[in-house]
């Protein structure tokens, strides 16, 4: 049974703000002005903003109710976020962390704000250019191409994940994620075709490049524009999935959510749409700029693509299971009940050889 509430009902469920405030003035000293408004953007994780003074803060937390293991990593997005921040990749400031949970009820931790535009559904007005929607797609896998090609342990983060099996491992923890989202959710509909994906997935792993860092959530809409002209990333977001692996797996996430002209025609509040506009580059082309940057050829493109669909397939059945059991406020995770198959389908059809590059 699913219940809807109002934004100020959620936020009190996201955080004691009187328990967060003595927290903050412990570490950062007093302050006259404090509010936390609810931020609802991107669809995982939580986006709290707080005024503490004359600084403006984010704070980033798992979602209310139960989540799938290790699906919410807040402390590991801390932890690279303030590893990189010396690096050319842009990011916001980080403040601090906290695992105590007495605190707010779960980890987090804080960043500074930035100020920008982040491309969904459209791009701002100065953009709607050719070059400047060209140099759009550029910036992301030049960001993209920067992120692989760091030296993770020249940063600190050697120890960061497991590179060896990476892939194996990506395959099964996504798969399993859909296992736990079925628990709830097959109760409304099942999705058998996603287990043809999974197993095709599983026996079709490629061997990667290089062991290298991932981002784990490399697509636009987790990157910040700046608020001039042309247009240029000031922030990437959303790290809490980052690891030392296979960066190929970074690029079929990020195909997954780039349109092309040709495609069948889909709708989805996941994909911007406007991306299929001529004045984009192509998928083929941000691949080319890709392979020119690093040094490396893009091969398997449709295992790589397949899984990225195939991801979002996974973490929009977990959306799904969050409206279920009332633990989130987002209106786009009851219309997964249809997209989720749907994005099955498209996966199969990439595996398939049905939707080309």
């Amino acid at each position: 049974m699913t219940t809807e509430r109002s934004e100020e009902e959620y936020l009190e469920q996201l955080v004691d703000e009187d328990s967060l405030r003595t927290y903050l003035e412990s570490e950062l000293g007093a302050v006259d002005e404090f509010a936390v408004t609810y931020h609802q953007a991107g669809h995982s994780n939580e986006t709290l903003f707080v005024d503490w003074g004359t600084r403006e803060f984010v704070l980033r937390r798992p979602p209310a109710g139960a989540t799938a293991e290790s699906a919410h990593d807040v402390l590991r997005e801390y932890r690279v976020m303030n590893a990189l921040q010396s690096t050319a990749v842009p990011l916001p400031e980080t403040v601090l962390s906290c695992a105590d949970h007495d605190v707010i009820g779960s980890d987090f931790y804080v960043m500074e704000r930035l100020h920008g535009d982040v491309i969904r559904e459209t791009e701002p007005k100065r953009f709607r250019s050719p070059d400047f929607r060209r140099r759009i797609g550029t910036e992301l896998i030049d960001v993209g191409a920067e992120i692989h090609t760091l030296d993770p342990e020249a940063v600190g983060l050697r120890s960061l994940g497991h590179p060896d099996g990476y892939t194996e491992r990506q395959v099964d923890r996504w798969t399993s994620q859909i296992e736990w989202a079925m628990e709830v959710t097959s109760e409304r509909r099942e999705v058998p075709t996603l287990f043809e994906v999974a197993d095709w997935l599983a026996d079709n792993v490629p061997e990667p490049p290089a062991n290298t860092l991932v981002h784990g959530d490399f697509k636009l809409d987790n990157m910040m524009f700046a608020t001039g002209t042309p247009p240029e990333i000031v922030g990437v977001f959303d790290w809490e999935m980052c690891t030392r692996g296979n960066p190929f797996m970074d690029l079929g996430w990020m195909l997954a959510y780039w349109p092309d002209e040709k495609d069948p025609e889909q709708t989805t509040e996941l994909t911007p749409a406007i991306l299929a506009h001529t004045d984009y580059p192509t998928r083929q082309q941000l691949l080319d700029r890709y392979e020119v940057r690093t040094g490396w050829s893009f091969e398997n493109h449709r295992f790589y693509w397949a899984f990225g669909v195939f991801k979002i397939a996974s973490a929009s059945e977990m959306f799904f299971r969050r409206y279920l059991e009332g633990n989130s406020n987002d209106p786009i995770y009851p219309k997964m009940k249809k997209r989720v198959p749907a994005y099955a389908a498209r996966a199969k059809r990439i595996i398939d050889g049905e939707e080309p590059l």
